[in-house]
């Protein structure tokens, strides 16, 4: 695949400004135009990507710079960009928003010079007019590094409306690439940690998906879009595509310790272990590369949904629990007592078991007073307080997921609390925001609030598909 796949990155001021609307329905409006369109989102989050996933028909995949390092991103994204006619990248929080303390790392400017790609700033122009084009140029001039090629302004009120924001922006030099009129009808309802994810409300999340493609296509100049991504020239630093069956090492972990525990030669009946990865409308958050690791390690990877599904897979040798809303199904979980057991069962055999987020709340003796899987003697309540932020961690001791001093970055986003914070054996020695330990590791499970990509560690999916051979 060329390294110069034509590209945009949609990103604005501030959250809020209408970013996931317009960069959704760019992606389904290139896409009825006959077009393979690459869908791409700016950070950790998960949900997102399941909108950009229906309005493409390709997996939604995440470029961050802080889990994965900023030399993976130019490889990632071409991995996901391939056989595709164009790629748009939906950007997190306002464009100049990083990690906390880390300058531009992680920010949507960031990605977007990593990948050589112009800059489409959406502008919520519902309550000014003239002093559009002093926020525009602001943005535009602040990092003569982030080309800002146009700009779409969301949430014009009316055509007198429209004439001001144009003649003011004239003055700024950056072109108006669309005008979008409100329009309530695409919204789509929120909770307690954003959107709700397509798996919850497919029919309805396909209708706003649709709505989106309609209105950026009556108000965006498509061509002229097309154009700006065509312009990008070659991703910087002549980037090769990331592959699951070779990851490249990250360069601050030794090959020691990406190394999975050696062994002899496993048998015919060995080489696919049955890797079960829960899915389902309460498990919904993953990343596409962690599959495609697990396969390439030569596991035989096999959806299951807790909410409905009474038995793990036949033959599941290791089990992957992600993250998504367990407090919102908790009944239904919990009222699915023999997945519950078979979960249970299969941990106490010592078999290997890799608990994130909601995982961890699935693994807890209960849940809001109601029944999990007690693997684990701890409980889990919702709370008002949100957790939330990347962080550094270090592993505590040996896990079927990594050696003893493996150094991980993770993110941590939840409104729940476990009560102990971790066990005998801590999953992680967390160094941001403050010293701490926390999750839990026993026997074959690794139980933890952190979100990480293994595509920064390889040797992650290869030491886990090794230990659910032996174990």
């Amino acid at each position: 695949m060329s390294a110069s796949v034509p590209r945009l990155v949609i990103a604005a001021p501030s959250s809020g400004s209408g970013k996931t609307t317009v960069a959704t329905g760019l992606m389904a409006a290139f896409a009825a135009r006959g077009l393979a369109v690459s869908p791409h989102k700016v950070g950790p989050d998960y949900i997102d990507p399941g909108y950009h996933a229906l309005a493409t028909g390709r997996v939604g995949r995440n470029l961050d710079a802080y889990l994965c390092g900023p030399e993976l991103v130019g490889p990632l994204f071409l991995h996901g960009a391939r056989g595709c006619d164009i790629a748009v990248v939906e950007g997190v929080m306002g464009l100049y928003d990083g990690a906390a303390g880390e300058g531009e790392l992680a920010s949507t400017a960031h990605v977007a010079k990593l990948l050589g790609a112009p800059v489409v700033l959406v502008v919520d122009a519902s309550s000014q007019s003239r002093s559009v084009a002093a926020l525009v140029h602001g943005f535009a001039s602040w990092d003569p590094e982030v080309r800002v090629g146009g700009v779409i302004l969301n949430k014009v009120a009316s055509d007198r409306h429209e004439e001001l924001l144009r003649e003011a922006l004239e003055q700024a030099g950056v072109p108006v690439l669309g005008v979008l009129r409100r329009a309530p009808q695409v919204d789509t309802p929120s909770r307690h940690l954003g959107l709700v994810p397509v798996a919850e409300r497919r029919t309805a999340a396909v209708e706003a998906v649709a709505a989106m493609a309609a209105q950026v296509s009556d108000g965006c100049d498509l061509g002229a879009l097309e154009a700006l991504a065509r312009a990008a020239g070659a991703v910087p630093g002549g980037s090769a595509p990331w592959t699951p069956a070779s990851p490249a090492h990250h360069p601050t972990r030794s090959d020691e310790e990406l190394t999975p525990p050696s062994g002899p030669a496993p048998s015919d009946k060995q080489r696919a272990p049955v890797v079960a990865v829960a899915g389902g409308s309460a498990f919904t958050f993953s990343y596409a590369e962690h599959t495609e690791l697990l396969t390439a390690a030569g596991a035989e990877v096999v959806t299951f949904d807790p909410l409905r599904d009474e038995e793990l897979p036949e033959g599941t040798a290791g089990l992957v629990i992600g993250g998504g809303f367990p407090e919102v199904y908790a009944s239904e979980l919990s009222a699915n007592e023999p997945l519950r057991k078979a979960v249970a069962e299969l941990a106490g055999s010592g078999a290997p078991v890799a608990a994130e987020c909601a995982g961890l709340l699935y693994l807890c003796r209960e849940l809001d007073g109601l029944p999990m899987c007690g693997v684990l003697d701890a409980s889990a309540r919702m709370s008002e307080r949100l957790t939330l932020g990347y962080r550094d961690a270090v592993a505590v001791g040996d896990s079927v997921l990594a050696a003893a001093g493996t150094r991980m970055r993770g993110h941590e986003f939840h409104r729940t609390v476990v009560e102990p914070g971790s066990g005998p054996e801590p999953a992680w020695g967390v160094r941001t925001p403050r010293p701490r330990v926390e999750g839990f590791v026993q026997r074959g499970v690794h139980a933890s609030y952190l979100h990480t990509h293994w595509a920064s560690e390889p040797g992650v999916a290869r030491r886990f598909v090794e230990r659910c051979r032996t174990s």
